[in-house]
């Protein structure tokens, strides 16, 4: 079990020993979430949600029902409808789902991921590229990783531009969609 308070929030959290960071909230979760401004308004996807960490935080925030949670793992999106109902947001939307593949929603105004690190960066490619195509014009894409240089073209080569923030030995990227064109495709 994982207490922590963020920003006046207390939020309660069961874990697993099988799952990402169970004995305490990842470093780079933590970076991502301190560069996001959320807004009453917004429609917020956690994208790999894990125990459900980024999506109770935004739903404490901006409601409940403004927030969609998924994770390819089936204990993850388990952990995490146990955890909405400990912290109150229980009608959050939680979801197995492989990236998008179980996702209908569109027009979310903000995405967050800090995706599983891979040599071969497919899970990173898929979530950005798909991640453009569900965000509504003006959203924004927030990805936490430890490297920098391949994500950092990536997000140049879909969204235009990308702001880089390096947070306890993180790269926290934010990219917003200005176009519904991926950046390369306007050449």
């Amino acid at each position: 079990m994982i207490v922590v308070t963020l920003n006046d929030i207390e939020l309660i959290f069961e874990t697993s020993s099988t799952v990402f960071s169970p004995q305490g909230i990842d470093a780079g979760t933590l970076a991502m979430l301190s560069v996001v401004d959320f807004s009453p308004t917004d429609r917020v996807l956690d994208l790999g949600c894990g125990y459900g960490v980024v999506g109770i935080y935004a739903a404490k925030l901006i409601g409940a029902l403004n927030v969609v949670m998924s994770d390819i793992d089936a204990e993850c999106v388990e952990l995490s409808r146990r955890n909405t109902q400990s912290n109150g947001v229980g009608e959050i939307v939680a979801v197995v789902s492989d990236g998008f593949d179980n996702i209908d929603d569109k027009d979310f105004s903000i995405i967050l991921s800090n995706p599983p690190y891979h040599s071969d960066f497919s899970v990173p490619k898929r979530f950005i590229e798909k991640g453009f195509n569900r965000l509504k014009i003006g959203g924004s894409f927030y990805m936490v990783t430890k490297r920098k240089d391949w994500y950092k073209n990536k997000f140049i080569s879909i969204f235009g531009g990308v702001n880089i923030k390096e947070i306890d030995g993180y790269f926290v990227f934010h990219s917003e969609k200005r176009s519904t064109q991926y950046a390369n495709a306007k050449r």
